[in-house]
C-alpha cells in the first residue's frame, strides 16, 4: 500500500497529460441499492453502512477510476438537517468515515483521494457571504485533517456559490477543482459558461469543468465554452466532465431535475457502454483530460470510458478482464445469432429500442424558473408541512 501523499497529484498527472478517470454517481448508485434516500440525498451511508460504500468505490476501482471522491455529497450541517431529515451523525462524523473509506480504497490501487462539498441549502435561503463560507471551512477542516490529495467544489448552480468555495478550498493550498452544474446557456443568473470559468479560475481553481444535471454531450460541449472563455482572458487551467449518464436533449436551463421523470422514472435515458464510448473520445478531443461521471453512472460506464481511452493511457482496467472489446465475448455464447454481435459495426451503429411503444421519446420540462431568493426555495430545519405542499401540487397540477 502506498501511504497518503506519496502519488502523483492531480495537478502532476495532468500537466504530464495523463488522462484521469473520476469516479461516478455515489447517491444515485447507493439510493438504487437502498442505502441512500431520494429527496435529501444525504450520504449518510459513509457511517451507517460503509460496507456498501466501500464496496462501490472498490468497483470503481476496478473499472479503471483514477480518483477516490469521497462520498459528501451535501454533507454540510444545514443540507444534513433541512426539512426534517433526522440524523444520528454530525456532518463532520460522516465526512472523516467517508475520507477513510476513499482512502483505504484508494490506497488499493493508483488512485488519488478528493474530498468535496457542494452547494447550500443555506446560499439558497440568502444566508450571507460569510455564513455560506463557514459551512465550506468546517468541511474543509475535515479534509485537511484526513490529508485528502484534493479538493472539488461540485454541483453549483450559482457561478458566485462556486467562487466563494473555491476561495475556501484554496485557502488549504491542495489543488482545487470547481464543477458547475450548469448547461450552455450558463448558470441560474444567466451568466456564460466562459464567464463562469474565468471567475472559477481567478478566485483560485486549477481544475474548471462541468458534472451533472446534463448528458455527457451537453456537458463536453459547456466545457469547450468554459475552456474558451479561459483561453480568451489569457488564463490557464485543466478541464474536467462528470456528467450525467442519462441522455437529456430536451431538459432547459435547469437540467435534468427539472424533468417529470426526476428522479423514480429515469430508467429509459440511461447511456449504453457504447455511448459512453463516444463519450469519452468526444471529451479527449476537446482537450478535456480530467474524465468522469455522475448520477447515473455504474461501473461498467467508466469501464467503457477507460476501455475506449485504453491505448492513450497505455493500459486496461482490471475489470475489463471479464469484458470482450466490443461484444468480443459473446464469441463463446452458446446461440449463434448472439455470436453474430460479436463485433463493433454491431454496437456502434445499434439504435436501442426502448420496449415502450406507447411512451414519448421527449419529455416537457417542468420549468417553474424558481432560483436563489424565491419564496419556495427557502430553506429550514422543520419537515415539509401539508400547508406548503398543497399549493406546490396545485401549480404542478395546473402546469400539466
Amino acid at each position: 500500500m502506498a501511504p497518503a501523499g506519496a502519488k502523483r497529484n492531480i495537478l502532476q498527472r495532468l500537466d504530464e497529460g495523463e488522462i484521469v478517470i473520476g469516479d461516478g454517481g455515489f447517491v444515485f448508485a447507493l439510493e438504487k441499492r437502498g442505502y441512500v434516500k431520494a429527496g435529501p440525498w444525504t450520504p449518510e451511508a459513509a457511517s451507517e453502512h460503509p460496507e456498501a460504500v466501500r464496496q462501490l468505490h472498490r468497483e470503481f476501482l476496478r473499472a479503471g477510476s483514477n480518483v477516490m471522491q469521497t462520498f459528501t455529497f451535501y454533507a454540510s450541517d444545514d443540507k444534513l438537517e433541512n426539512r426534517g431529515n433526522a440524523q444520528r451523525f454530525t456532518g463532520a462524523q460522516i465526512n472523516e468515515a467517508a475520507c477513510d473509506l476513499a482512502r483505504e480504497v484508494a490506497n488499493e490501487g493508483d488512485a488519488m483521494v478528493a474530498g468535496g462539498v457542494s452547494q447550500t441549502p443555506s446560499y439558497l435561503s440568502c444566508k450571507s457571504e460569510n455564513e455560506v463560507k463557514a459551512i465550506f471551512q468546517k468541511q474543509l477542516d475535515v479534509f485537511v485533517k484526513k490529508n485528502v490529495d484534493f479538493l472539488i467544489a461540485e454541483y453549483f448552480e450559482h457561478v458566485e456559490e462556486a467562487e466563494w468555495a473555491v476561495q475556501v478550498l484554496s485557502t488549504s493550498k491542495k489543488p482545487v477543482c470547481a464543477s458547475l452544474c450548469i448547461g450552455p446557456d450558463g448558470d441560474l443568473n444567466g451568466v456564460s459558461p466562459g464567464d463562469c470559468a474565468v471567475r472559477l479560475v481567478k478566485a483560485g481553481a486549477n481544475v474548471v469543468g462541468i458534472n451533472c444535471h446534463f448528458d455527457p454531450l451537453t456537458c463536453v460541449k459547456t466545457v469547450k465554452m468554459m475552456k474558451e472563455g479561459v483561453e480568451r482572458a489569457g488564463l490557464k487551467a485543466h478541464y474536467m466532465v462528470q456528467p450525467l449518464a442519462y441522455h437529456t436533449p430536451d431538459c432547459n436551463c435547469q437540467g435534468f431535475i427539472d424533468l417529470p421523470e426526476f428522479p423514480f422514472a429515469l430508467e429509459p435515458r440511461i447511456l449504453t457502454r457504447w455511448d459512453m464510448h463516444k463519450y469519452a473520445r468526444e471529451a479527449f478531443s476537446a482537450g478535456i483530460r480530467y474524465i468522469g461521471g455522475c448520477c447515473g453512472f455504474e461501473p461498467y460506464h467508466i469501464r467503457a470510458v477507460a476501455e475506449e481511452l485504453a491505448t492513450e493511457r497505455g493500459y486496461l482496467p482490471a475489470a475489463s478482464e471479464k469484458h470482450g472489446s466490443w461484444g468480443a465475448g459473446l464469441e463463446m455464447h452458446t446461440k449463434p445469432w448472439v455470436r453474430a454481435r460479436a463485433r463493433r459495426d454491431y454496437w456502434e451503429n445499434l439504435k436501442p429500442a426502448s420496449g415502450r411503444p406507447t411512451c414519448p421519446s421527449m419529455s416537457t420540462p417542468d420549468s417553474w424558473g424558481v432560483t436563489k431568493g424565491h419564496a419556495d426555495l427557502m430553506q429550514h430545519k422543520e419537515a415539509t408541512s401539508q400547508e406548503e405542499l398543497k399549493p406546490l401540487f396545485e401549480k404542478a397540477k395546473a402546469s400539466h
